[in-house]
């Protein structure tokens, strides 16, 4: 949404990273004290995503690459998400899950975090769906690790952008927007746990972003 308004490229990666901070930090919480984080098993998608994260966010680009880069990973990202929707809508291999095959796990998660750093975006938005395409194990702990990754990785994502100039950035509006979200969250949450079905949500918010990718290109 910042994009599609035009506001600066740094102040969009920086404050979108924030907020990220923001919505995750509570549910990366619960899901660890529900037992559903399995961090033996996602500690290689992580660790390499974190130096991943630092270094796009370290990059600088013009904005005319970010705004085509990040217009296209939306609408790939959409793409992603409805395949997700339709998945759960499904329950498709509900339980089941592939072996656990550390290495992989390391390219896909250097890979994503790469790009979560370059855009402002923390990853979950890809990782989830490619965790359900491979079959990397039940909804719960893809839902608990995409929520720790995102997390991690905003941080990481932070750091790298903080080592280059860090020019018009209106932090009295990013620390608002950073409220808003938290509050948002919680309203999200709520309405996500008790009035619509996982497979609604993820739709809606597939057409939501498919339709800003677009804007953003176009």
């Amino acid at each position: 949404m910042l994009a599609w308004y035009e506001f600066p490229v740094a102040q969009v990666r920086l404050t979108s990273l924030l907020c990220n901070i923001v919505v995750v930090s509570g549910g990366t919480y619960t899901f660890h004290r529900h037992g559903h984080l399995n961090l033996r098993k996602s500690w290689p998608i992580v660790a390499f995503s974190v130096p991943a994260a630092f270094a796009g966010g370290a990059l600088r680009l013009t904005e005319e690459v970010f705004f085509t880069l990040l217009g296209i990973s939306l609408i790939i990202a959409a793409l992603a998400m409805w395949w997700q929707a339709s998945a759960l809508a499904r329950k498709v291999d509900e339980n089941s899950s592939t072996a656990y095959r550390p290495w992989h796990n390391a390219v896909l998660g250097g890979g994503i975090g790469f790009l979560s750093g370059l855009l402002g975006i923390g990853g979950g938005i890809f990782l989830a769906p490619m965790l359900h395409l491979l079959r990397w194990d039940n909804p719960k702990t893809i839902a608990a690790t995409a929520s720790f990754y995102i997390l991690v990785n905003s941080i990481s994502g932070i750091l790298g952008q903080l080592t280059g100039p860090q020019s018009n950035i209106n932090w009295t509006y990013t620390v608002f927007l950073m409220g808003a979200v938290f509050f948002g969250g919680l309203l999200g949450s709520q309405m996500g746990a008790v009035w619509w079905k996982a497979s609604t949500v993820k739709k809606v918010t597939a057409v939501l972003v498919a339709y800003i990718g677009f804007q953003i290109l176009f």
